[in-house]
This record gives structure tokens, C-alpha cells and sequence, in this order.
């Protein structure tokens, strides 16, 4: 590919799901020269982020890792071949299987592993080849009830409606920040354009949330919700859209006289003594749906990582259907992606397993435990206990509740093999990483968000710039990592290799590209790769969302049943927790995200950390003045498995009796050793979230409304220096 100087080349954003357009222009020296979003892209029509403007930065990091490490006989990771670390971590992986089992071996993929091809093509067929039913993700951290209640209700894990927003006259999200987030599990770039355009045609937002974040504020209407009791309000509505008698679930939906009488006790007056939100207050939201010509509903972090995350997303969704705006235009609506991923079945429909926790019994869904229980499973003695970790583009000390206690559960591992290129919380353990390709430096296409978009697109972007010089980009480092290891246990298996195993390595010496173009040419739009280059540079448009159901269902008969006994046999307890009286002085804590962040990503970039600091505690002044704590000051927060020290900033934006703290700050100078600090001291939320707790049904952590309480730090305490690390930048595919 030509980097002619003053060449203006088009791409896609790959740090976050809204897979923005983006015009690139290439300096003399073949590097970025600037960046603004693509007018003529039709999905995300020239808007873009503060964090593409990192990209270059990113692309030239001193941090970032470019060749592999090894760690020596002294203790420390040294720069080595590709040969070498390869075989070393195959080795150190096999061995440990070899010796104590398949299952020694846990898998860990984070969060950038769907934001790009290579790993999306290619890291399910090696983790699938290493042959461990220890397999964890960042699933089971934020998204886990969404995929069980699909599953549930259509049939695969992967049927996710999403709001058409650009067609929509109501939209209420709950626990839903898309103004920062770009939209989470629902595509949606531009938000803020579209928010004004639903304001334009006479349409109203409606924002659920303990915090009036960005997106609240900008709402027509924002209701304060005690966390972890969205459950009580979200039955409250679908009792009274079913007592309306107004309610108009389509022909194939069953089950609704079955959900009436499970939700009778749910009333608004409950939910009022629940949450807080007035009981007249959800009447009239209930009122609003049934009579807005079109509404969606739609819940994400804030109602997923609570104690009733699946009962919050099963209501969710039943509300859609009971108020007829499930696949309607302006409802909530299924994609129709060039690559269908759940049509082909290349996505698994989902479903829970046998197979459980060793530890603690937590369920299983989809392939995957919950991650929650990672570190009970390396630091608990007996069969299947496991031994060795492999990390793909995942950082679990910062991402996954406990960290700490995570940290201290993998120091005492046989072996660590890590796929990033940065040195983080995780990584520092690791006895080899393998660092891939930067997310300029490979072909892309976005083969999950499609399946989550507010509008049908197919884009291919090439290679912005080349891969450096003997570097890996991260489908050769799966292929390669996969041949050495199968080569090791060839020595446990007398030199023969299974059919699956040979099938395997036929997909891995396969390039991410040639798959694509295969799925494109096979998925039914006459679609290939070279059709997507010389569709121009916004890719294709393929037109708005349109209705797809009920043939698109995954059921066996083709018919949604909303009476879901895991769910209907769940609500006594959520009923009971109505009762649980909180102490006076306890506060619930809420994690926080930020336009410039991307989860605990990008901490290091001095572009995006410049200005006023963005890891203090939000509190509100009420809370503080209770306690004798002064705005500004530094606080001691308290929760049942940790304690951290962090500036209090008051804010009449949290609920009272609500804090607030972000994630992915906060990391030892003396633990992970940077050649430059950009970013600001900070601790992180994860430091207090307990991973004992999670949600029963689906084994999701519980990252809202964590108990804590705040103290005044009277005086100093002598701590190492805190500061901000990156997790696993952008390289690679979550389930």
C-alpha cells in the first residue's frame, strides 16, 4: 500500500464499538500527519472521539511493546527472537498440561480482542486447540446477563436488538452512558448529532441512573435510581403496561398471563421505596411507552453488574415486546449484517453448561466461567487446579473485581504467556509476552459491531501503515504459538495429531483477509473483499435497520416465550431483597467512564490524560458534610475486601447516598515500570469490588452498588507512588 506524502488514506477507529470513519492524511515521512472523521461515512457521518486523535500516539508509544520478551534466569524479561519466545511459551504451556491436565491451563481474553479481525478469525481456533475448559473473558465482567437473556428468549446469545434511534420518538436507557461511551453493545457513533435529531423531530430521552452522567443531562427527563434496585422499577413498568390492558406483544410471543401474575407484587410503590423514583414517576414513564408512536428501551452497564443484572435485561427486553416495539421501526431492532455471524452459526447460540467452577460451583455459559472466580481457581489446591495463565490482550488485575488478590493468585503460577504489547498489572508476571501489531498496521473489518449497528454497513479498511520491520501481527502470532504447541504435546501423544487439530491449523495458516473475503462471498449480498475496496471509502451503505422477526429467531419453533422459569423462579428473591435495610452509614459505590478513557486503556496517552484528573471519588456534598469531609480533600473508602486512599470531589450529580469511582487507575511505580508517566495518581474501583459476590443467575461480577464507607484521612500515610498503567491496548477479539 502506497504512503505517498499528503495522501489521504480512509480507515476505522478500533478503540471502542462505534467503529467511526475516519480521513486519514499520511506526512512526508510516511507517518500520521491528521486525523477527522469521514464525512461520507453513512454509519458514523464524520463524528469522532478525542481517542482516534491518540491514535498516532499510540502507533508511537515508547511503551509499547515491539519485540518479544523472555524472562532470564535473573528474573527479568529481556528482548528475544520470535523463534525463541514462541517456543518457549509453547513449551511452558504444553509442559504444564502435560503434567497436571488440560484444565491447569486458564485463558483469559479481554475486551480488544473484537476489535480486531486477525484475533476475531483467529484466537477462537488456538484457544479451542489448547483444549482447556478453563476459559475466562471480560464477559463475564460486564455483558453476561445480555447474552443469557437472549439466549433465553430468541434463541442465541447473539440475538441483541438494538434501539433505531435515527427512527425512534421515545428512548429511555437505564444505567446507560453513551454520550461517553459511544454507545455499549448498541453501535451507535454520533450520538450526541443523534440525540439532537431525535430532539429535532419531537422526541424525548429518558435516562435512568444513580449519576446524572453526560448523557442524563443532556435527557428530557432523568430519574435517580438507587443502584442495584433498577430490577423494582423495570417490573414495575412491565406491571403496569400489562394492567393498562393496552399491551400488544405480536402473534408469536407467549407466556404473557404467565409474566402478569409474576409481577403483580412489583408495584410502583415498591419500586419507589426500592430506588427512589417516585411511584407516580414510573406510572408516567409506563403511560409514555404505551403511547409514544415508537419507543426503545435499552439497559447496559449500570443494570448488567448488579445483584439482578438478568432479571434488569430479561424486564428490558419485555417491555419491548409487550409495548409492540420490538422489531418495528423506532423500536428496538436486529441488524442484518453482510457477514451474519449468528445466521452462519459461526457464533455459538449460547446456553449453560455442565461443566461449573471447581472452587465455588458458579455456572458456566457460552464456554466460559465467570471470571470472578479466576483467582480461587489457581490459589485452591486439588485436581483441575490451575497452574499456568495465557492472557490475550486482557488485563484481569485491573478489569476484574479483587484485583489485587488476583494479582497475588498469578505471581504464584508455574507459567504466564502473554499476547499484548504493553507491560500493565497482568502482564508484569508473565514469563514471555508476544507483542502484536499496532491496530494501524492491519487490515480491519468489524465482524461483531455490525451485528449491534443503528444502521446496515459493510467497510473494509486496509492497513493504514506497514507492521514494523520482523514484527507479528496477532493471527501469526496464534498461528505460530499453535504449531509450536501442538509439536509439544505431539511428545504426549506418540507424534499423532488429532483431525480437529489438523483442521485447526488449517484455519490459523489462513490470513484474516482470505477469511473475510470467503465469509463476504458466501453471506448471501454477493459481497467480497475487492468489492468493498472499490465500494469508495465510506464501504457500503445497506440501508436502515428493517424487521426481521420472526423468522430471524434462533427457537426451535420460531416463537419467543417471555415466562422464563430461571427468570420467574428468581423474582422472590429480588422481592425479598426489597426488605434488606442498609446501614446509615454506607454508601453504594459506582464505577464511572469517561470520553477520553476507554475502560482502563489509555491511561498513559498525554493527550487524553492532559487537563483536570479524572480518577477522584464523585460524592455528594450532603454525604460529605455528614461526615466531616471537606471537597478536594483525600478520603478513606472502605469496602469489604479492600481499602483505598483518593481524592473526594463533591458533586450534586451522584445521588445521595451514591459514590462514584472509575476503574484502571492507580498502579505501583515500583510494580510496573514505565518509561514515562503522562497520567495523573489515582486508584481504582476494582480494588474494591469483592469477586465473591456476583450476580446468581449468570455468575456476573457486581460492580454496582458496592457497600463501602468514607473516612477523613487525618493524616499522611507513606504509600508508594500511584499511578496510571494501560491495559491491553487495541491489537486483537470477547466472546
Amino acid at each position: 500500500m502506497s504512503t505517498t506524502a499528503g495522501r489521504v488514506r480512509y480507515t476505522s477507529c478500533t478503540l471502542c464499538e462505534a467503529m467511526c470513519g475516519l480521513e486519514v492524511t499520511l506526512a512526508a515521512d510516511g507517518a500520521v500527519g491528521s486525523i477527522r472523521g469521514h464525512d461520507g461515512d453513512p454509519l458514523s457521518r464524520g463524528h469522532l472521539c478525542p481517542k482516534a486523535f491518540a491514535l498516532p500516539e499510540l502507533q508511537d508509544d515508547p511503551d509499547r511493546l515491539r519485540r518479544p520478551l523472555v524472562r532470564g534466569v535473573d528474573g527479568e524479561l529481556h528482548e528475544t527472537t520470535w523463534d525463541a519466545a514462541i517456543t518457549k511459551a509453547a513449551e511452558l504451556l504444553g509442559d504444564v498440561q502435560i503434567e497436571h491436565g488440560d484444565d491447569a491451563l486458564a485463558i483469559y481474553l479481554g475486551n480488544p480482542n473484537v476489535h480486531s479481525l486477525g484475533a476475531l478469525t483467529h484466537h477462537p481456533t488456538l484457544v479451542r486447540l489448547l483444549r482447556t475448559r478453563n476459559r475466562f473473558s471480560a464477559t463475564s465482567v460486564d455483558q453476561l446477563p445480555h447474552h443469557v437473556v437472549a439466549w433465553a428468549l430468541y434463541g442465541h446469545q447473539f440475538l441483541l436488538p438494538v434501539p433505531d434511534i435515527d427512527r425512534t420518538d421515545l428512548l429511555v436507557l437505564v444505567g446507560h452512558n453513551p454520550m461517553a461511551s459511544n454507545g455499549s453493545l448498541w453501535t451507535v457513533p454520533d450520538f450526541p448529532q443523534r440525540r439532537r435529531e431525535l430532539a429535532s423531530r419531537g422526541g424525548r430521552l429518558v435516562v435512568l441512573d444513580p449519576r446524572r452522567t453526560e448523557t442524563a443531562r443532556s435527557a428530557d427527563e432523568h430519574h435517580f435510581v438507587r443502584p442495584g434496585t433498577d430490577a423494582f422499577v423495570l417490573l414495575a413498568l412491565v406491571r403496569e403496561v400489562l394492567g393498562s390492558g393496552r399491551a400488544r406483544p405480536a402473534t408469536w410471543v407467549d407466556g404473557v398471563e404467565t409474566v402478569r401474575a409474576a409481577v403483580e407484587p412489583f408495584t410502583p410503590e415498591l419500586a419507589d421505596t426500592a430506588s427512589g423514583m417516585p411511584a407516580d414517576a414510573v406510572r408516567g414513564l409506563a403511560a409514555a411507552l404505551l403511547d409514544a408512536p415508537s419507543a426503545a428501551v435499552h439497559g447496559r452497564m449500570g443494570v448488567s453488574t448488579q445483584g439482578a443484572g438478568v432479571v434488569c435485561q430479561w424486564a428490558v427486553h419485555v417491555l419491548n415486546i409487550l409495548t409492540g416495539n420490538l422489531d418495528r421501526p423506532g423500536g428496538t431492532m436486529f441488524a442484518t449484517p453482510a457477514v451474519d455471524l449468528v445466521g452462519r452459526g459461526l457464533l455459538g447460540p449460547g446456553g449453560f453448561s455442565r461443566r461449573k467452577t471447581r472452587v465455588r460451583g458458579l455456572p458456566g455459559f457460552g464456554g466460559e466461567l465467570p471470571v470472578s472466580a479466576l483467582a480461587e481457581e489457581m490459589t485452591t489446591p486439588g485436581k483441575g487446579q490451575v497452574r499456568a495463565l495465557l492472557t490475550i490482550a486482557g488485563n484481569p488485575v485491573s478489569s476484574t473485581p479483587g484485583g489485587q488478590h488476583l494479582d497475588a493468585a498469578i505471581a504464584g503460577l508455574d507459567a504466564v504467556v502473554c499476547i499484548d504489547f504493553y507491560l500493565n498489572e497482568t502482564t508484569r508476571h508473565a514469563d514471555v509476552v508476544l507483542p502484536p501489531s499496532g491496530p494501524l498496521e492491519r487490515d480491519h473489518y468489524d465482524l461483531v459491531f455490525h451485528l449491534l449497528a443503528v444502521r446496515d454497513t459493510a467497510r473494509f479498511s486496509p492497513a493504514l501503515l506497514p507492521k514494523d520491520p520482523g514484527g507479528r501481527h496477532d493471527w501469526e502470532i496464534a498461528r505460530d504459538l499453535g504449531a509450536a504447541y501442538l509439536a509439544v504435546r505431539s511428545r504426549s501423544l506418540f507424534g499423532r495429531w488429532s483431525r480437529s487439530a489438523l483442521e485447526a491449523m488449517a484455519r490459523l495458516r489462513t490470513s484474516p483477509t482470505r477469511q473475510l473475503d470467503l465469509l463476504l462471498r458466501t453471506g448471501g449480498a454477493g459481497l467480497s473483499v475487492r468489492k468493498l475496496r472499490q465500494a469508495g471509502p465510506g464501504g457500503l451503505d445497506l440501508g436502515p435497520l428493517r424487521p426481521r422477526l420472526p423468522e430471524r429467531l434462533a427457537t426451535r419453533d420460531r416463537r419467543v416465550d417471555l415466562a422464563v422459569p430461571l427468570v420467574l423462579d428468581d423474582l422472590p428473591r429480588v422481592l425479598a431483597s426489597a426488605e434488606l435495610q442498609r446501614d446509615a452509614d454506607t454508601l453504594l459505590l459506582v464505577g464511572r467512564r469517561h470520553q477520553r478513557d476507554n475502560n482502563s486503556w489509555l491511561h498513559n496517552s498525554a493527550l487524553l490524560t492532559k487537563g483536570r484528573a479524572r480518577h477522584a471519588l464523585l460524592a455528594h456534598p450532603d454525604d460529605l458534610a455528614v461526615r466531616g469531609i471537606t471537597d478536594g480533600s483525600t478520603v478513606r473508602v472502605r469496602s469489604a475486601v479492600g481499602v483505598v486512599e483518593v481524592e473526594v470531589a463533591a458533586s450534586e450529580d451522584l445521588m445521595r447516598g451514591v459514590v462514584s469511582l472509575p476503574h484502571g487507575y492507580g498502579h505501583r511505580r515500583d510494580e510496573v515500570r514505565l518509561r514515562r508517566a503522562t497520567a495523573v495518581p489515582g486508584v481504582s474501583m476494582n480494588d474494591l469490588t469483592d469477586p465473591s459476590v456476583t450476580e446468581p443467575l449468570s455468575g456476573n461480577a457486581v460492580l454496582n452498588g458496592v457497600p463501602v464507607t468514607l473516612e477523613p484521612v487525618l493524616e499522611p500515610v507513606l504509600e508508594p507512588v500511584l499511578e496510571p498503567v494501560h491495559e491491553a491496548t487495541p491489537t486483537a477479539p470477547p466472546a
